[in-house]
């Protein structure tokens, strides 16, 4: 799953005393950011296998750090006090964490078994990647309701333009994800994209976010 990651950080945003948008973004694709910074140093490691699975050819057969339980509630610990202190609400900390720890569970429904518990053995996942007549309508309808009720529960003086724009990116990076090319073999240009692609979702939400309320909130 790709976007759907976010749904869960546009969850949060609509709660009362939360973190921004874009900080609750970061906070979804925190442990693909993490994998992908370690992947340039050859912490954590992937290869393209064509027909690993119905949908990508990604095998990731190592990343102990990032996609192990363990991992992820480490990730989501830091975070989470990175967002006390920034904020000194208890709530943003403790929702932003959340979100943090939310991305391994998604991961456990479409992943094929490379996941683990802490890092080894068992791997886990239960591959439906391999299903795309489930996979990606399940994908649409998981963010769709995320931004349906994001924008029910915020609103914003000048409407829901950036939202929309917002909804609309999400959509062209997912089309890309499923429909564009994919590289033969794993390079460096992997993580970059990665990362270029986690950056600008975050910065166009932050944008998204900034001047939206929760509806019955004094201005």
């Amino acid at each position: 799953m790709f976007i759907g990651h976010f749904a869960p950080a546009l969850v949060a945003a609509a709660r009362p005393n939360a973190a921004g948008l874009g900080t609750l973004f970061v906070a979804a694709q925190l442990v693909d950011i993490g994998f992908a910074a370690l992947l340039i140093p050859g912490v954590e490691a992937m290869r393209i296998v064509p027909g690993i699975t119905a949908m990508n050819p990604m095998d990731l057969y190592h990343m102990p750090y990032t996609h192990s339980l363990l991992g992820a509630l480490i990730w989501a610990k830091v975070f989470g006090l990175l967002v006390w202190f920034a904020t000194k609400r208890k709530a943003a900390a403790i929702g932003a964490a959340l979100v943090v720890v939310s991305h391994w569970f998604v991961d456990l429904a479409v992943h094929i078994p490379d996941l683990t518990l802490y890092g080894a053995p068992p791997k886990l996942g239960l591959g439906i990647w391999n299903h795309p007549a489930i996979a990606m309508p399940l994908e649409i309808a998981f963010i769709g309701a995320a931004l349906v009720y994001y924008a029910h529960r915020t609103r914003a003086p000048t409407g829901n333009r950036r939202l929309w724009i917002l909804a609309g990116l999400l959509a062209f990076a997912q089309a890309v994800d499923w429909f564009g090319p994919k590289e033969p073999a794993y390079s460096l240009a992997i993580p970059a994209t990665m990362l270029f692609a986690y950056a600008l979702l975050a910065a166009i939400a932050a944008w998204a976010g900034t001047n939206r309320q929760l509806m019955g909130a004094s201005s």
